[in-house]
């Protein structure tokens, strides 16, 4: 099994299990990330996911046995197969769930990538980054829009060319993670009170707002801009839970969904 998948009151943990290889991808956990993260972001019951790697390190990028296969594909297979991750990749970036990862160890290449597609994330003291694909005469294609997106494109001018390693502290002020822990329990109170606030959240709001920043993120405010946000803003006050949420404000009540 190279993914775990468990749900603790509304909170789905999601874990990959690949330790022996550092939780390196290869076409079973693409697969798998992609199936689980569609099924979680259409669960009621799913408040929030947590993404995490079991043993040494989050994820160490791609699998060597992946790539060595990968070198004899043809270009047309090389394409569906890069697909396939960057699939996988948006199918946690657009996840209408909000999304934390724990980050410790080793994340390299599409390690990275996964980081990037979280909502929210927190990396351990001695955590080490690394966008090594140059190394092996490769590029971070597939990862580049997601990471572009979060770091800038400033940022990964620097990091995509160099391929140098940086730290969690690095990380956090390129704003790869939001946070830093001095170790593991650290990082899951962290992660608790990011939980507290979401779980007090609208969780349609939620899932709207995520999907806001995704729409208007790089866009010149124009007349059409304006008028697609000033729709988007009327319809949640027209919403149930809209109307639920501004009841409970007045009546000085917690709304349904956080009781």
């Amino acid at each position: 099994m190279s993914l775990s998948t468990t749900i603790t009151a509304g909170v789905a943990h999601v874990t990959l299990a690949r330790p022996a290889q550092h939780n390196a991808f290869d076409e079973v956990l693409i697969a798998a990330l992609t199936a689980t993260f569609n099924a979680l972001g259409i669960d009621p019951a799913v408040r929030a996911i947590i993404l995490s790697g079991e043993g040494k390190s989050f994820c160490a990028g791609a699998d060597l046995g992946w790539m060595k296969r990968a070198a004899a594909f043809t270009e047309a297979e090389n394409r569906a197969d890069a697909m396939r991750l960057s699939d996988m990749l948006a199918a946690i970036d657009s996840c209408p769930k909000p999304v934390i990862a724990r980050v410790h160890g080793n994340v390299a290449g599409g390690g990275v990538g996964l980081v990037a597609c979280a909502d929210m994330a927190v990396a351990i003291d001695g955590t080490q980054f690394r966008l090594s694909e140059v190394r092996l005469g490769l590029t971070p294609a597939t990862i580049s829009p997601f990471v572009v997106a979060r770091i800038g494109a400033g940022q990964a001018r620097r990091w995509f060319l160099t391929a140098e390693a940086f730290d969690a502290a690095q990380a956090r002020a390129i704003g790869l993670v939001h946070e830093t822990a001095a170790d593991a329990a650290a990082a899951d109170a962290i992660i608790a009170g990011w939980l507290s606030h979401l779980t007090a959240a609208a969780p349609g709001a939620v899932a709207d707002a995520k999907a806001l920043v995704a729409d208007v993120a790089g866009r010149t405010i124009t007349d059409a801009l304006r008028a697609l946000t000033a729709s988007r803003i009327a319809a949640r006050r027209a919403s149930a839970e809209g109307r639920e949420g501004l009841a409970a404000f007045f009546d000085k009540r917690k709304p349904e969904w956080s009781r």
